[in-house]
């Protein structure tokens, strides 16, 4: 198992780096953007709106936060690392990876969603027979498994049911999970479940945020000497603007600054 994530991983950072090649419109590469899987259906909205401001175009990469470090720290050539967490942007402003310290553009919120009508939509019901599978993101690369992680244990769950657990590498391949029935139920970020692509999807409901840690969302310009700095600022400026701010709102991120 371990050979294969391996694998994948250099499978994915080798598509990054041929992805130099491509250009945009006048024979410019476009603005990476390397996002945390959570915020993958706010980006598509946030990138379309930030293209239309300024006509610059942008290519969203979608992977876990822990990946896309990785990723990073081994030369693939993002402009941007909109992260999960603000623990993987700190360690590559540490790193020398980032120009900017890590700030905070958003706070998640944490769900658990089902697709199926045959089973109850609490944490009580989680230890019932008829939940045989209950998806969550790898907590150990993904911010959001480690949200979940905290809140089982939170409601002294995570021992009974640590069985049912299906691990995904990411929230998008824990979505699937829940798309496709592998998993009846499935902790997920509350912007998945409002996108316009699964909003009318199944039903969920929205974890305690005092059962686990603040998800404190961070962002970086990372230091990719054949990117464009300027642009590179611009989308980081875009992002934590009013605008930027109002469109995270909408997929259910608390945005207001917090000191």
């Amino acid at each position: 198992m371990i050979e294969v994530m391996k694998f994948y991983s250099c499978f994915l950072l080798l598509l990054a780096l041929l992805s130099l090649q491509a250009c945009g419109p006048g024979g410019s590469p476009p603005l990476r953007v390397a996002t945390a899987a959570n915020v993958q259906y706010a980006m598509k909205a946030l990138s379309q709106d930030f293209e239309e401001k300024t006509g610059i175009e942008t290519e969203v990469i979608v992977g876990s936060s822990g990946k896309l470090t990785a990723q990073i720290q081994h030369g693939a050539p993002f402009d941007i690392f909109v992260s999960a967490d603000m623990k993987y942007p700190a360690k590559l402003y540490e790193k020398n990876f980032a120009v900017t310290e890590p700030v905070v553009y958003a706070y998640g919120k944490l769900v658990l969603w089902t697709l199926g009508n045959d089973v109850s939509l609490s944490l009580d019901s989680l230890s019932s027979e008829n939940v045989t599978h209950l998806a969550v993101a790898n907590p150990e690369i993904a911010p959001y498994g480690q949200a979940a992680v905290a809140a089982l244990k939170y409601f002294h769950l995570f021992e009974s049911i640590r069985g049912k657990i299906v691990s995904g590498e990411s929230i998008a391949q824990t979505n699937q999970f829940v798309l496709t029935g592998a998993a009846q139920l499935g902790f997920t970020a509350k912007s998945v479940v409002l996108a316009p692509e699964l909003k009318e999807k199944g039903r969920w409901v929205e974890i305690d945020p005092m059962s686990y840690p603040p998800i404190r969302q961070g962002v970086v310009v990372l230091k990719n000497p054949k990117g464009d700095r300027e642009k590179s600022q611009k989308f980081f400026e875009y992002l934590l603007s009013a605008q930027g701010r109002k469109i995270l709102a909408g997929f259910g991120y608390e945005t207001a600054v917090k000191k």
